[in-house]
Protein backbone atom coordinates (compact mmCIF):
# COMPACT_ATOMS: atom_id res chain seq x y z
CA UNK A 1 0.00 0.00 0.00
CA UNK A 2 1.55 3.51 -0.66
CA UNK A 3 1.63 5.92 1.74
CA UNK A 4 -0.06 8.69 -0.28
CA UNK A 5 -3.30 6.35 -1.17
CA UNK A 6 -6.25 7.41 0.26
CA UNK A 7 -9.51 5.03 0.68
CA UNK A 8 -13.20 6.02 0.91
CA UNK A 9 -16.13 4.59 2.08
CA UNK A 10 -18.17 5.18 -0.61
CA UNK A 11 -17.94 6.83 -4.20
CA UNK A 12 -19.78 9.88 -3.16
CA UNK A 13 -17.28 10.50 0.38
CA UNK A 14 -14.63 10.44 -2.35
CA UNK A 15 -16.15 13.13 -4.90
CA UNK A 16 -16.56 15.24 -2.24
CA UNK A 17 -13.07 15.23 -1.55
CA UNK A 18 -12.10 15.75 -5.21
CA UNK A 19 -14.10 18.84 -5.50
CA UNK A 20 -13.16 20.36 -2.44
CA UNK A 21 -9.46 19.75 -3.53
CA UNK A 22 -9.32 20.78 -7.01
CA UNK A 23 -11.74 24.01 -6.09
CA UNK A 24 -15.41 23.55 -4.50
CA UNK A 25 -16.40 25.63 -1.68
CA UNK A 26 -14.66 25.67 1.29
CA UNK A 27 -17.19 23.90 3.56
CA UNK A 28 -16.96 20.71 1.08
CA UNK A 29 -20.49 22.29 -0.45
CA UNK A 30 -21.12 21.31 -3.94
CA UNK A 31 -23.31 22.83 -6.35
CA UNK A 32 -24.47 19.22 -7.48
CA UNK A 33 -23.57 20.08 -11.18
CA UNK A 34 -21.05 17.83 -12.95
CA UNK A 35 -19.08 20.39 -14.88
CA UNK A 36 -16.06 20.00 -12.17
CA UNK A 37 -15.01 17.10 -14.42
CA UNK A 38 -15.28 19.28 -17.23
CA UNK A 39 -11.74 20.34 -18.99
CA UNK A 40 -11.48 23.58 -18.57
CA UNK A 41 -12.06 26.02 -21.98
CA UNK A 42 -8.62 27.61 -23.32
CA UNK A 43 -9.00 31.62 -23.70
CA UNK A 44 -9.25 33.40 -26.90
CA UNK A 45 -5.55 33.84 -28.57
CA UNK A 46 -4.29 37.04 -28.48
CA UNK A 47 -4.66 37.73 -24.69
CA UNK A 48 -1.28 35.14 -24.15
CA UNK A 49 -2.55 31.85 -25.26
CA UNK A 50 -2.37 30.52 -22.26
CA UNK A 51 -4.34 27.70 -20.53
CA UNK A 52 -6.37 28.75 -17.32
CA UNK A 53 -3.72 28.68 -14.43
CA UNK A 54 -3.84 27.63 -11.00
CA UNK A 55 -3.62 31.24 -9.63
CA UNK A 56 -7.72 30.61 -9.34
CA UNK A 57 -7.05 27.92 -6.87
CA UNK A 58 -7.65 28.72 -3.46
CA UNK A 59 -4.24 28.65 -1.56
CA UNK A 60 -3.01 25.57 0.29
CA UNK A 61 -3.86 25.31 4.20
CA UNK A 62 -4.95 23.47 6.55
CA UNK A 63 -8.75 23.63 5.09
CA UNK A 64 -8.15 20.80 2.64
CA UNK A 65 -6.91 18.40 4.96
CA UNK A 66 -10.06 19.16 6.97
CA UNK A 67 -11.97 18.79 4.17
CA UNK A 68 -10.31 15.63 3.57
CA UNK A 69 -10.99 14.25 6.95
CA UNK A 70 -14.59 15.75 6.64
CA UNK A 71 -15.37 13.55 4.01
CA UNK A 72 -13.67 10.84 4.78
CA UNK A 73 -15.52 10.69 8.14
CA UNK A 74 -18.93 11.41 6.72
CA UNK A 75 -21.90 8.87 7.50
CA UNK A 76 -22.09 6.29 4.65
CA UNK A 77 -25.30 6.45 2.76
CA UNK A 78 -26.57 3.25 1.52
CA UNK A 79 -26.02 2.67 -2.24
CA UNK A 80 -28.27 1.97 -5.08
CA UNK A 81 -27.88 0.21 -8.44
CA UNK A 82 -28.42 3.84 -9.82
CA UNK A 83 -25.59 5.59 -8.05
CA UNK A 84 -22.74 2.63 -8.41
CA UNK A 85 -19.98 4.41 -10.95
CA UNK A 86 -17.30 2.33 -9.95
CA UNK A 87 -16.87 -0.98 -8.13
CA UNK A 88 -16.35 -1.22 -4.61
CA UNK A 89 -15.59 -4.93 -2.42
CA UNK A 90 -17.39 -6.99 -1.46
CA UNK A 91 -16.95 -6.58 2.44
CA UNK A 92 -16.38 -2.90 3.44
CA UNK A 93 -14.02 -1.76 4.99
CA UNK A 94 -14.16 0.55 8.08
CA UNK A 95 -13.17 3.79 8.30
CA UNK A 96 -9.40 4.42 8.02
CA UNK A 97 -7.68 6.79 10.76
CA UNK A 98 -6.17 10.06 8.59
CA UNK A 99 -2.93 11.94 9.75
CA UNK A 100 -2.37 15.19 8.04
CA UNK A 101 0.04 17.84 8.68
CA UNK A 102 1.61 20.57 6.58
CA UNK A 103 5.22 20.47 5.20
CA UNK A 104 7.41 23.37 4.83
CA UNK A 105 6.15 24.11 1.03
CA UNK A 106 2.92 24.35 2.05
CA UNK A 107 1.82 21.05 1.10
CA UNK A 108 -0.11 18.91 3.03
CA UNK A 109 0.77 15.12 3.88
CA UNK A 110 -1.58 12.49 4.64
CA UNK A 111 -0.58 9.43 6.89
CA UNK A 112 -2.42 6.34 7.08
CA UNK A 113 -2.15 3.83 9.55
CA UNK A 114 -1.69 0.55 7.30
CA UNK A 115 -1.57 -1.54 10.24
CA UNK A 116 -5.03 -1.10 11.30
CA UNK A 117 -5.97 -0.93 7.58
CA UNK A 118 -5.27 -4.15 6.42
CA UNK A 119 -7.69 -6.83 6.51
CA UNK A 120 -6.49 -10.21 7.62
CA UNK A 121 -7.67 -13.00 5.03
CA UNK A 122 -9.45 -16.31 6.23
CA UNK A 123 -7.70 -19.22 5.75
CA UNK A 124 -10.35 -21.29 3.52
CA UNK A 125 -8.85 -24.64 3.53
CA UNK A 126 -8.70 -24.44 7.61
CA UNK A 127 -12.41 -23.37 7.29
CA UNK A 128 -13.10 -26.58 5.04
CA UNK A 129 -11.61 -29.37 7.46
CA UNK A 130 -13.04 -27.65 10.67
CA UNK A 131 -16.38 -27.96 8.96
CA UNK A 132 -15.55 -31.30 7.62
CA UNK A 133 -14.34 -32.41 10.79
CA UNK A 134 -17.56 -30.55 12.77
CA UNK A 135 -19.76 -32.26 10.97
CA UNK A 136 -19.00 -36.13 10.74
CA UNK A 137 -17.80 -35.65 14.24
CA UNK A 138 -20.81 -37.12 15.88
CA UNK A 139 -20.16 -40.62 12.94
CA UNK A 140 -17.21 -41.36 14.65
CA UNK A 141 -16.45 -43.06 17.69
CA UNK A 142 -15.75 -41.15 20.72
CA UNK A 143 -12.22 -42.82 21.16
CA UNK A 144 -9.50 -44.83 19.56
CA UNK A 145 -9.55 -47.64 21.75
CA UNK A 146 -13.00 -48.10 20.47
CA UNK A 147 -12.02 -47.95 16.83
CA UNK A 148 -9.34 -50.73 17.38
CA UNK A 149 -11.20 -52.93 19.15
CA UNK A 150 -13.69 -53.13 16.02
CA UNK A 151 -11.00 -53.76 13.89
CA UNK A 152 -9.59 -56.30 16.19
CA UNK A 153 -13.15 -57.85 16.14
CA UNK A 154 -13.75 -57.34 12.18
CA UNK A 155 -10.20 -59.45 11.84
CA UNK A 156 -11.73 -62.40 14.34
CA UNK A 157 -14.55 -62.72 12.24
CA UNK A 158 -12.62 -62.67 8.59
CA UNK A 159 -10.59 -65.20 10.16
CA UNK A 160 -13.50 -67.11 11.05
CA UNK A 161 -15.36 -67.33 8.05
CA UNK A 162 -11.94 -68.13 5.75
CA UNK A 163 -11.61 -71.48 7.83
CA UNK A 164 -15.21 -71.95 7.29
CA UNK A 165 -14.91 -71.59 3.66
CA UNK A 166 -11.71 -73.69 3.60
CA UNK A 167 -13.85 -76.22 5.54
CA UNK A 168 -16.03 -76.22 2.78
CA UNK A 169 -14.21 -76.43 -0.39
CA UNK A 170 -11.64 -79.73 1.41
CA UNK A 171 -15.80 -81.39 2.21
CA UNK A 172 -16.71 -80.96 -1.22
CA UNK A 173 -13.95 -81.64 -3.26
CA UNK A 174 -13.84 -84.75 -1.60
CA UNK A 175 -16.79 -86.00 -0.29
CA UNK A 176 -18.66 -84.27 -2.91
CA UNK A 177 -16.82 -86.21 -5.24
CA UNK A 178 -16.99 -89.66 -3.84
CA UNK A 179 -20.58 -89.52 -3.27
CA UNK A 180 -20.52 -88.44 -6.67
CA UNK A 181 -18.44 -91.38 -7.82
CA UNK A 182 -21.07 -93.94 -5.86
CA UNK A 183 -24.01 -92.38 -7.19
CA UNK A 184 -22.77 -92.64 -10.80
CA UNK A 185 -21.57 -96.47 -9.75
CA UNK A 186 -24.79 -97.26 -8.61
CA UNK A 187 -26.20 -96.00 -12.00
CA UNK A 188 -24.32 -97.75 -13.99
CA UNK A 189 -23.52 -101.03 -12.69
CA UNK A 190 -26.89 -102.29 -13.81
CA UNK A 191 -25.73 -101.98 -17.28
CA UNK A 192 -22.35 -102.63 -17.15
CA UNK A 193 -20.96 -106.13 -17.48
CA UNK A 194 -17.08 -106.61 -17.04
CA UNK A 195 -15.68 -108.86 -19.72
CA UNK A 196 -15.84 -112.60 -19.45
CA UNK A 197 -11.97 -113.33 -18.85
CA UNK A 198 -11.10 -110.20 -16.76
CA UNK A 199 -10.30 -110.68 -12.85
CA UNK A 200 -12.11 -107.33 -10.75
CA UNK A 201 -10.96 -106.87 -7.63
CA UNK A 202 -12.86 -103.78 -5.75
CA UNK A 203 -11.09 -103.05 -2.50
CA UNK A 204 -9.19 -100.37 -1.25
CA UNK A 205 -5.36 -100.34 -2.51
CA UNK A 206 -4.33 -99.03 1.25
CA UNK A 207 -5.83 -101.79 3.08
CA UNK A 208 -5.13 -104.41 0.41
CA UNK A 209 -3.78 -108.20 0.90
CA UNK A 210 -0.92 -107.51 -1.41
CA UNK A 211 1.34 -110.38 0.42
CA UNK A 212 -1.72 -112.53 -0.19
CA UNK A 213 -1.79 -111.74 -3.98
CA UNK A 214 2.14 -112.01 -4.53
CA UNK A 215 2.32 -115.44 -2.80
CA UNK A 216 -0.30 -116.71 -5.01
CA UNK A 217 1.24 -114.88 -8.31
CA UNK A 218 4.04 -113.06 -9.71
CA UNK A 219 3.30 -110.86 -12.54
CA UNK A 220 5.22 -110.30 -15.76
CA UNK A 221 3.49 -106.60 -16.18
CA UNK A 222 2.44 -104.18 -13.82
CA UNK A 223 0.76 -100.67 -14.90
CA UNK A 224 -0.41 -98.30 -12.18
CA UNK A 225 -1.79 -94.78 -12.45
CA UNK A 226 -1.67 -93.24 -9.11
CA UNK A 227 -4.11 -90.20 -8.42
CA UNK A 228 -1.11 -87.67 -8.05
CA UNK A 229 -2.41 -84.83 -5.42
CA UNK A 230 -1.71 -81.66 -7.64
CA UNK A 231 -0.67 -78.25 -6.39
CA UNK A 232 -3.68 -77.66 -4.69
CA UNK A 233 -7.02 -79.02 -2.94
CA UNK A 234 -9.23 -77.29 -5.10
CA UNK A 235 -8.26 -76.90 -8.62
CA UNK A 236 -9.46 -73.52 -10.32
CA UNK A 237 -7.72 -73.71 -13.36
CA UNK A 238 -11.01 -75.65 -14.82
CA UNK A 239 -9.72 -78.77 -13.79
CA UNK A 240 -12.26 -81.59 -12.67
CA UNK A 241 -10.91 -83.99 -10.49
CA UNK A 242 -13.54 -87.28 -9.67
CA UNK A 243 -11.41 -88.79 -7.75
CA UNK A 244 -9.74 -88.74 -3.79
CA UNK A 245 -6.40 -87.72 -4.48
CA UNK A 246 -3.48 -89.72 -2.79
CA UNK A 247 -0.48 -88.35 -0.96
CA UNK A 248 2.95 -89.20 -2.11
CA UNK A 249 4.06 -90.77 1.05
CA UNK A 250 0.10 -93.21 0.54
CA UNK A 251 1.94 -94.43 -3.09
CA UNK A 252 5.09 -94.99 -1.66
CA UNK A 253 4.29 -96.96 0.98
CA UNK A 254 2.68 -99.97 -1.15
CA UNK A 255 4.61 -103.01 -1.51
CA UNK A 256 4.51 -103.38 -5.51
CA UNK A 257 8.52 -105.14 -5.12
CA UNK A 258 6.60 -107.99 -3.09
CA UNK A 259 4.23 -108.42 -6.64
CA UNK A 260 6.98 -109.06 -9.17
CA UNK A 261 10.48 -110.52 -9.33
CA UNK A 262 11.35 -109.99 -13.12
CA UNK A 263 9.36 -108.11 -15.73
CA UNK A 264 8.07 -104.46 -15.83
CA UNK A 265 5.99 -101.80 -14.74
CA UNK A 266 4.34 -98.97 -16.30
CA UNK A 267 3.41 -96.11 -14.32
CA UNK A 268 1.42 -92.73 -15.29
CA UNK A 269 2.76 -89.29 -14.09
CA UNK A 270 1.63 -85.66 -14.46
CA UNK A 271 4.17 -82.97 -15.27
CA UNK A 272 4.87 -81.85 -11.22
CA UNK A 273 5.51 -85.62 -10.48
CA UNK A 274 8.09 -87.01 -12.66
CA UNK A 275 10.84 -86.82 -9.85
CA UNK A 276 8.44 -88.61 -7.54
CA UNK A 277 7.95 -91.11 -9.87
CA UNK A 278 11.71 -91.93 -10.73
CA UNK A 279 12.23 -92.01 -6.96
CA UNK A 280 9.51 -94.59 -6.33
CA UNK A 281 10.72 -97.04 -9.57
CA UNK A 282 14.13 -96.67 -8.03
CA UNK A 283 13.54 -97.38 -3.93
CA UNK A 284 10.86 -100.64 -5.78
CA UNK A 285 13.82 -101.63 -7.33
CA UNK A 286 13.28 -101.06 -11.14
CA UNK A 287 15.36 -99.24 -13.62
CA UNK A 288 13.83 -96.91 -16.26
CA UNK A 289 14.17 -98.03 -19.50
CA UNK A 290 11.71 -95.96 -21.79
CA UNK A 291 8.51 -94.22 -21.90
CA UNK A 292 5.38 -93.74 -23.99
CA UNK A 293 3.69 -90.73 -24.87
CA UNK A 294 0.07 -90.64 -25.47
CA UNK A 295 -1.34 -87.52 -28.04
CA UNK A 296 -4.87 -86.94 -27.30
CA UNK A 297 -7.30 -86.41 -29.96
CA UNK A 298 -11.01 -85.33 -30.27
CA UNK A 299 -13.37 -87.19 -31.93
CA UNK A 300 -13.00 -85.11 -35.10
CA UNK A 301 -9.02 -86.23 -35.00
CA UNK A 302 -7.88 -83.15 -33.99
CA UNK A 303 -5.45 -82.61 -30.97
CA UNK A 304 -7.68 -82.61 -27.78
CA UNK A 305 -6.01 -79.47 -25.09
CA UNK A 306 -6.31 -79.41 -22.02
CA UNK A 307 -5.58 -76.82 -19.06
CA UNK A 308 -1.53 -77.05 -17.93
CA UNK A 309 -0.17 -74.28 -15.79
CA UNK A 310 2.23 -72.68 -18.04
CA UNK A 311 0.83 -74.41 -21.66
CA UNK A 312 -2.25 -76.60 -22.87
CA UNK A 313 -1.45 -80.43 -21.92
CA UNK A 314 -2.66 -82.50 -25.08
CA UNK A 315 -0.30 -85.62 -23.97
CA UNK A 316 -0.04 -88.14 -21.74
CA UNK A 317 3.29 -89.68 -20.28
CA UNK A 318 4.08 -93.55 -18.69
CA UNK A 319 7.37 -94.36 -17.44
CA UNK A 320 8.78 -97.94 -18.30
CA UNK A 321 10.94 -99.48 -15.59
CA UNK A 322 12.52 -103.17 -15.61
CA UNK A 323 13.53 -105.38 -12.65
CA UNK A 324 15.57 -108.42 -13.24
CA UNK A 325 15.68 -110.24 -16.41
CA UNK A 326 13.62 -110.11 -18.88
CA UNK A 327 10.54 -112.23 -19.30
CA UNK A 328 11.56 -115.42 -21.34
CA UNK A 329 8.46 -114.31 -23.98
CA UNK A 330 9.07 -111.23 -23.95
CA UNK A 331 9.12 -109.28 -27.76
CA UNK A 332 11.62 -106.44 -28.79
CA UNK A 333 10.48 -103.68 -31.35
CA UNK A 334 7.03 -104.57 -31.44
CA UNK A 335 4.96 -101.44 -31.13
CA UNK A 336 5.91 -97.77 -31.29
CA UNK A 337 6.19 -95.37 -27.97
CA UNK A 338 3.67 -92.59 -29.28
CA UNK A 339 0.27 -93.48 -29.42
CA UNK A 340 -2.61 -91.31 -31.26
CA UNK A 341 -5.63 -91.74 -30.01
CA UNK A 342 -9.05 -90.47 -29.31
CA UNK A 343 -9.83 -89.24 -25.23
CA UNK A 344 -11.93 -90.74 -23.76
CA UNK A 345 -13.50 -90.85 -20.04
CA UNK A 346 -12.17 -89.75 -17.01
CA UNK A 347 -8.92 -91.40 -16.21
CA UNK A 348 -9.80 -94.03 -18.95
CA UNK A 349 -6.29 -95.02 -20.91
CA UNK A 350 -6.27 -95.82 -24.57
CA UNK A 351 -6.74 -99.47 -25.89
CA UNK A 352 -3.62 -99.36 -27.26
CA UNK A 353 -1.77 -99.39 -24.08
CA UNK A 354 -2.95 -102.33 -22.82
CA UNK A 355 -1.81 -104.05 -26.68
CA UNK A 356 1.68 -102.40 -26.88
CA UNK A 357 1.99 -104.36 -23.13
CA UNK A 358 0.56 -107.58 -24.53
CA UNK A 359 2.60 -107.31 -27.68
CA UNK A 360 5.44 -106.71 -25.76
CA UNK A 361 5.06 -109.38 -23.10
CA UNK A 362 2.61 -112.12 -25.21
CA UNK A 363 0.79 -114.46 -22.92
CA UNK A 364 2.12 -112.81 -19.33
CA UNK A 365 0.33 -111.93 -15.82
CA UNK A 366 -0.94 -108.84 -16.23
CA UNK A 367 -1.36 -106.34 -13.14
CA UNK A 368 -3.08 -102.98 -12.89
CA UNK A 369 -3.43 -101.05 -9.59
CA UNK A 370 -5.65 -97.90 -9.56
CA UNK A 371 -8.26 -99.20 -11.73
CA UNK A 372 -11.85 -98.63 -13.05
CA UNK A 373 -14.28 -100.53 -14.57
CA UNK A 374 -14.05 -98.72 -18.38
CA UNK A 375 -10.33 -100.09 -17.74
CA UNK A 376 -11.69 -103.81 -17.28
CA UNK A 377 -10.05 -106.36 -19.92
CA UNK A 378 -9.76 -110.19 -20.61
CA UNK A 379 -6.50 -111.54 -18.80
CA UNK A 380 -5.77 -108.50 -16.87
CA UNK A 381 -5.92 -108.34 -12.87
CA UNK A 382 -7.64 -105.25 -11.96
CA UNK A 383 -7.83 -103.82 -8.21
CA UNK A 384 -9.16 -100.39 -7.46
CA UNK A 385 -11.73 -98.85 -5.59
CA UNK A 386 -14.41 -97.96 -8.43
CA UNK A 387 -15.15 -101.06 -9.92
Amino acid sequence: MWEDEIYFDDDEAAMEAYRAAVGGQADGSDDGSDNDFMPDKPSQRGGGGSTKSRSGLPPKSKAIGSSVRKAASKPRKPRTQSSMRSSSPAIPAPPLPIDSSMDEDGDVEIDIDDSTSAIPTPDIEALRVSAVSSADEGDLPSSLPALRAREQSIRRRIQQLEREIAELEKKCSVDGATDGAKKDAQVDLAEFKAPEWSVPIRANVMNFDWEKLASECQFDAIMMDPPWQLASQAPTRGVAIAYQQLPDVCIESLPIHLLQTNGFIFIWVINNKYTKAFQLMKEWGYTYVDDITWVKQTVNRRMAKGHGYYLQHAKETCLVGKKGVDPPNLQRSVASDVIFSERRGQSQKPEEMYEIIEQLIPGGKYLEIFGRKNNLRDYWVTIGNEL
